[in-house]
């Protein structure tokens, strides 16, 4: 995002506002709402599914435990646990989160951008 002086905000549809760093993250992770995630969604042209919620809350108790975004390694490897598919490839996580599963799923999450991601 170009530095214009002023906060980027991200205006839910209820007229909430909310700040956003300079690359386009919420500044502060605590200020989330499931709305903000059907936001961004919404924008990306993405209808939220069980899966992708799966997908949030994992990534959003784990910046609670550990105050880092899980690197896509180990991303793969919670999101199989807790979705119960040993299966579940990059491919999958992919067709989730065409933007990149950690940069795309971890904005939804309103946590700030992964450090792995270029």
């Amino acid at each position: 995002m170009k530095d214009t002086g002023t906060p980027a905000l991200l205006q839910l549809p209820d007229g909430t506002e909310l700040a956003l760093d300079e690359e386009g993250y919420l500044q502060d992770w605590h200020t989330w709402t499931p709305e903000v995630a059907r936001h961004w969604a919404s924008l990306d042209g993405i209808t939220l599914a069980a899966d992708h919620w799966a997908i949030i809350e994992l990534l959003r108790s784990h910046y609670e435990q550990y105050e880092i975004a899980p690197p896509m390694r180990a991303l793969l490897k919670l999101a199989r646990a807790r979705l119960q598919q040993e299966a579940l490839s990059r491919r999958e996580l992919y067709r989730l989160f065409p933007e990149g599963p950690a940069k795309q799923a971890c904005r939804y999450a309103g946590l700030p951008r992964p450090v792995s991601c270029i």
